[in-house]
């Protein structure tokens, strides 16, 4: 018997939802200074390009954006694989003094967060990292929450919820299996 499939969020919810997040860092924010967006590889990558560019739709101003891997920063990469595949990492700005939101799309356990965190602080010291996730699906094993989420989602561990993204998947949509 296949792995029955629920949609959790479609391409129109994920917009809104995204608009949602937007105009809450805006709010808590108080506008954009010294706020930077780091989407985690591969579709935080893609999610904090599509909050830089609402954010320059509402404000008029593009805000640096840039990209993180964390393989080898995570605690279990040598569990997952001997030969780890690593992405591009682009943080072409300083940190130092920037209100940072780390954009991913599930936050799970909180280890790929707390890796991106010391993958972010290697590069200098930020004033503040915030995290901006598309799904909360719980079941923390490090003391980690999210100041912006989309959709709150109750699973058990063994559940599989897949964010698509048009991007890198050619279609917009999480998927609970």
């Amino acid at each position: 018997m296949g792995k029955k499939k629920e949609v959790l969020l479609d391409k129109k919810d994920i917009e809104r939802v995204l608009t949602r997040m937007t105009h809450e860092i805006l709010e808590v924010h108080k506008g954009i200074e010294n706020l930077t967006l780091v989407g985690i590889q591969t579709r935080g990558v893609y999610l904090a390009k599509r909050i830089q560019s609402k954010i320059n739709e509402i404000e008029g101003v593009e805000i640096p954006t840039g990209d993180i891997d964390i393989t080898l920063y995570r605690d279990d990469w040598t569990r997952i694989s001997h030969h780890p595949v690593v992405q591009d990492t682009d943080i072409f700005f300083s940190v130092d003094g920037k209100q940072i939101i780390l954009v991913d799309d599930v936050l799970f356990t909180g280890r790929t967060i707390r890796a991106a965190m010391d993958a972010v602080i290697d590069f200098g010291r930020p004033d503040r990292i915030e995290l901006a996730v598309l799904v909360d699906r719980g079941h923390r094993e490090l003391p980690i929450q999210a100041n912006y989420v989309g959709k709150h989602v109750e699973t058990d561990r063994s559940i599989t919820v897949n964010v698509l993204l048009t991007e890198h998947d050619g279609k917009d949509r999480v998927v609970i299996e």
